[in-house]
């Protein structure tokens, strides 16, 4: 399971399926709008570069590369998140999250977890061995 810890850069992971939705557990954005809101998601998509637009001085343009035609597949996957409570948008709440360079953190399953729930666990080994290949170090302290 992964934590997201940019809205625009884990959406197009998403969509440009770097990253499965379903292995998302939450995104930590710094973003305060409600995808089923036109305004407010036209103002998203431009801000962020969708389009033919250039983006804001506010934000940086993550979408830049995308066309029009692009435009419902973010919003889609914008609204999947959103409707299924895996959207944390920490503004809304009176904070002011700051950016941080890393997009996405590992999340790992405590081993009570893993010897309920056999899915998981055979997950969860198929990932070890995979972040073995590929040099990740994992910190294999679990509780």
């Amino acid at each position: 399971m992964k934590i997201g810890l940019s809205y625009s850069r884990c959406v197009r992971d998403i969509v440009d399926g770097a990253v499965n939705i379903d292995d998302v557990l939450v995104i930590i954005a710094r973003t305060d709008f409600d995808p089923h809101n036109d305004v407010q998601w036209t103002e998203l998509w431009q801000g962020y570069g969708g389009g033919q637009t250039m983006g804001s001085p506010f934000s940086s343009p993550e979408w830049i590369g995308y066309k029009d035609e692009d435009e419902d597949r973010l919003r889609s996957v914008s609204i999947e998140l959103w409707e299924s409570g895996r959207l944390h948008q920490p503004r809304q709440f009176g904070a002011n999250p700051r950016r941080l360079p890393h997009i996405w953190l590992e999340t790992v399953m405590c081993n009570d977890d893993l010897e309920t729930n056999p899915a998981a666990k055979m997950a969860w080994d198929h990932f070890q061995t995979v972040s073995g290949l590929t040099g990740i170090r994992l910190n294999q302290h679990q509780e």
